[in-house]
């Protein structure tokens, strides 16, 4: 079973988790930034929105950043994907960006990373559906070994998650048995 860790959206407890890379999604129409790319920018001093501003950074879907943290973090690297227009959002652009941001953490040989799943952070996916989507994308083969992953998730949600993928384990080690009898 994979192993999930999370850590809270808060920017104390984003300051003591121990990753190189922590990754957000920005939509191409949320302004103020929302969810973990607001609180990175809190503390990063409005770089982000700064970046916003000159149009440096939309949000496009497919669009990719990386953005050193110039010691504001205790990441290396802040990688901030576009999500496209919060109203498309589906589970097709879920799929396209998590593949994005796996393909480039992969490319860059992230042995760990600090992610908030696309979507989660304006709760547009169940973090159960989400879970089922990460493990399906992140599973596949890669060119690099799969980084070690904490999920940006309120506690309720970490909770969740965690008693869904038991339960889901369960479910797959039932059928290995059902299926070696």
């Amino acid at each position: 079973m994979t192993e999930l860790r999370f850590v809270a959206p808060d920017l104390r407890r984003l300051d003591q988790a121990s990753s190189e890379v922590i990754v957000c999604g920005v939509w191409s129409d949320v302004r103020p930034l929302s969810g973990l790319a607001c609180l990175l920018d809190w503390r990063l001093a409005g770089r982000l929105s700064a970046l916003v501003r000159t149009g440096f950074l939309v949000g496009e879907l497919g669009e990719a950043l990386l953005v050193p943290t110039r010691s504001r973090l205790p990441y290396e690297k802040l990688l901030a994907c576009g999500l496209g227009a919060r109203a498309n959002f589906d589970e097709a652009t879920f799929r396209t960006v998590l593949t994005r941001m796996l393909d480039i953490l992969s490319g860059l040989r992230v042995k760990t990373a600090v992610i908030e799943l696309p979507g989660r952070g304006g709760a547009l996916m169940e973090p159960e559906r989400a879970t089922d989507l990460f493990l399906e994308i992140a599973d596949a083969p890669r060119d690099a070994p799969r980084p070690d992953f904490a999920f940006v998730e309120p506690v309720e949600a970490a909770r969740r998650i965690e008693k869904y993928a038991q339960e889901r384990h369960r479910t797959a080690l039932r059928t290995e048995g059902a299926l070696a009898t």
